[in-house]
């Protein structure tokens, strides 16, 4: 049985100048597929697929501003001029068969870069094997085990910004619509933020304006590398899930002030600085934090986590909890999510041309067309 009113799912949002015309983001998603930060053949696979999708907005995963500033060996950068060429391929490719609008999280990996994939056991490489030297806002290692980073400088953390900026200005060049910085998930921007793993004493650490002092500068040197007329968003851990770290609290401080600098949304998510993180795990989990962002700061907020029925996306944003739904593992399962989510709630929604046959609601036609030619 379909709605019978038009679902918040499938209407439009205006960001800046970019209308996004449903309230869909495919969640930035590590591949681990790359050579030297560059994409390839793997990358036009997936993200054409999603191209074509009709989700609201498309983002890129993970790319790092750096070659020390990836996960993995295997990850994408936008630091050198064939990153800059190779990526300029996918989303040309992308944007030929669809006009989804195309979002990049722009990052580095702080002490949790240097690491082997997911499938490979996640294990630190070391330099002696082909890793490389980690680096974090203080001398503290992820966890027992893991190589000790080395703490940055102060003209080390001021090229970093530049950095961010670089990679800001290389993502207009190739035609990206919207940029996601990443301050979530225990990376470098997350590491400054938490006394956890910020145990700095100069003008980056100690107090909470210290601490989020990089953050700050990173988000202004983009915003003002990146055209005033496209978007520019932030994900963020809104808590450590950890006593004594970063919290609810402390984001809703900091996004105010970026609001400030011209934050245009706030991806929520949480966690993932520390092993002893004791998550809540379950169905829109993280969608609490998202409400409370959006209901003290004004900013448009992006739920994320455990998002995977089109009601359950519906009943978030119908009830002011977000204005947006990220999917990612979600979408790797089923990349045709949009298309059942919208028969589900009674949406139209665009096809493209040659799959229109596939449409359930043509079924009808092309199945009554047979029956009348059988009785003729």
């Amino acid at each position: 049985m379909k709605d019978s009113l038009d679902p918040v799912l499938f209407t439009p949002i205006q960001l800046r100048q970019l209308e996004i015309q449903n309230r869909v983001m495919v969640s930035p998603m590590c591949q681990y597929s790359a050579t030297e930060g560059s994409p390839g053949p793997w990358h036009h696979m997936h993200l054409g697929q999603f191209a074509a999708s009709g989700v609201g907005l498309l983002c890129i995963e993970m790319t790092n501003i750096e070659a020390a500033g990836r996960i993995t060996p295997h990850c994408m950068g936008l630091y050198s001029d064939d990153n800059e060429s190779a990526l300029r391929q996918v989303v040309n490719f992308c944007k030929d068969i669809a006009d989804t609008p195309i979002a990049l999280q722009l990052a580095h990996a702080g002490r949790k870069a240097s690491s082997a994939r997911p499938w490979e056991g996640r294990k630190p490489i070391l330099p002696s094997d082909g890793g490389w030297e980690v680096v974090a806002p203080s001398a503290i290692a992820l966890q027992d085990g893991a190589p000790v980073p080395r703490e940055l400088g102060s003209t080390e953390i001021a090229d970093m910004v530049n950095k961010f900026a670089d990679a800001a200005r290389r993502a207009e060049r190739i035609g990206i619509d919207a940029l996601e910085l990443h301050a979530a998930h225990g990376y470098l921007l997350h590491e400054f933020l938490s006394p956890i793993s910020n145990r700095r004493t100069d003008n980056y650490g100690g107090s909470l304006d210290n601490r989020m002092r990089f953050v700050l500068e990173v988000f202004e040197a983009t915003r003002a590398a990146w055209p005033v007329t496209k978007p520019l968003g932030i994900r963020l851990s809104a808590t450590d899930w950890i006593d004594g770290g970063w919290d609810i609290d402390q984001s809703i401080t900091l996004c105010k002030l970026l609001k400030q600098s011209g934050c245009d949304w706030i991806d929520v998510s949480s966690g993932g600085l520390a092993p002893d993180q004791v998550v809540p795990v379950g169905p829109g989990y993280q969608v609490p934090l998202s409400e409370r962002i959006r209901q003290e700061t004004g900013l448009i907020t992006i739920a994320v986590g455990l998002i995977t029925e089109p009601r359950q996306a519906e009943t978030i944003l119908s009830e002011g909890k977000a204005d947006m739904v990220a999917l990612g593992r979600g979408m790797l399962y089923n990349p045709r999510w949009v298309w059942h989510a919208a028969d589900q709630l009674g949406a139209q929604i665009k096809y493209p041309q040659q799959y229109q046959r596939c449409r359930p609601s043509q079924h009808d036609d092309v199945f009554g067309e047979r029956n009348a030619a059988s009785t003729r």
